[in-house]
C-alpha cells in the first residue's frame, strides 16, 4: 500500500482478525489492489478509514477490500473464466520452469488479470533462461487454446503485452544477445522492432518461429499439469484474488518433474 506508515500499521493490527497477522493482511490488500493506481487506493483507504470512524471502530480488511472491489464493475461470467485460464497458465508455468516465485494473481478487473512473480538471479542472462521466460509469456495464451479452443486479443495489442515483451526478447536472442541462429556473433541493436521485422522477413520468420517454439512448450507443460493448471484456475475463479501463500499450496500439491 501507498499508505504513509503514521497511524496505518496500528490501525492494520486491529484489523488482524481469526488468527491473520498484519503481513498476511497486507499481502492480501496488495494482491486484491493490482493494477490499481497509487491515487486509487489513497482515495480507498481515507474512505475506508471514514467509515471506521463513522462506526467508531479500527480500520478493517474487510473494509479496504470492499472499498477496492466497489472500485471495479463485476467481470462477465465467462470473461472471468478466461483471465483465470490466462493467469492461471502463466503462475503453472512459471512455477514448473522454476523461474521464481508467484507472488499474487488477480483476475478482478475488467482489464484483464495481472500476476505478481519474482525471478531467481542464478540462472538469469543463459539461452535457456531466456527460452523458459519466452514459454512463461506464451503461457497464457497456451492456456486459452487449451481451455475455451480459441485464443483473445488479451495477450497482445499493447507495448507492455505478453506477445510484445516475448517478440522483443526473442528479436533480442537474434540480434544483441548472440543467441541468434544466424550470425551470432554480431551484435545488431535496434530501436523499433515493428520496423525491423516488416523489412526483414527471414528474421520476422525466425522470431516467429521461436514464439511458436514456446507456445507449443507452455502447451505441453499445462497437458502435463493439467490437474494443478485446473485447480488453481478454479480457485482463482472464485477468490478472484489470491496472495502467494494461497497460490503456492495449488502449485506444489501438484509438483512433478519438469
Amino acid at each position: 500500500m501507498t499508505e504513509p506508515q503514521n497511524g496505518n500499521a496500528s490501525e492494520l493490527s486491529a484489523a488482524a482478525q481469526e488468527g491473520n497477522s498484519a503481513d498476511a493482511i497486507l499481502r492480501r490488500l496488495a494482491t486484491r489492489a493490482m493494477g490499481l493506481t497509487g491515487a486509487d487506493i489513497e482515495r480507498i483507504v481515507r474512505e475506508a478509514r471514514l467509515k471506521a470512524r463513522r462506526g467508531k471502530r479500527a480500520i478493517r480488511y474487510e473494509d479496504i477490500e470492499d472499498g477496492i472491489r466497489g472500485h471495479r464493475p463485476p467481470v462477465p461470467y465467462n470473461l472471468r473464466w478466461r483471465f483465470a485460464f490466462h493467469e492461471a497458465g502463466h503462475a503453472v508455468v512459471h512455477h514448473t520452469l522454476d523461474l521464481g516465485p508467484v507472488r499474487g494473481l488477480n483476475i478482478d478487473t475488467g482489464e484483464g488479470g495481472y500476476n505478481l512473480v519474482g525471478f531467481h538471479i542464478w540462472a538469469t542472462d543463459t539461452r535457456d533462461w531466456y527460452e523458459d521466460m519466452l514459454t512463461m509469456l506464451m503461457a497464457g495464451r497456451a492456456a486459452e487454446q487449451l481451455m475455451l479452443k480459441r485464443v483473445s486479443s488479451g495477450s497482445g495489442g499493447a507495448d507492455d503485452s505478453d506477445l510484445a515483451r516475448a517478440t522483443r526478447m526473442a528479436l533480442d536472442m537474434e540480434r544483441t544477445l548472440g543467441f541468434g541462429t544466424e550470425h551470432p556473433l554480431l551484435y545488431r541493436p535496434h530501436r523499433d522492432p515493428g520496423a525491423i521485422l516488416d523489412r526483414d522477413v527471414q528474421l520476422a520468420a525466425r522470431v516467429h518461429g521461436r514464439l511458436a517454439a514456446a507456445l507449443d512448450r507452455a502447451a505441453v507443460i499445462l497437458g502435463r499439469r493439467r490437474p494443478t493448471f485446473n485447480a488453481l484456475a478454479k480457485a482463482l475463479f472464485d477468490a478472484q484474488a489470491m496472495d502467494e501463500t494461497a497460490v503456492l499450496q495449488i502449485l506444489t500439491d501438484g509438483d512433478l518433474p519438469p
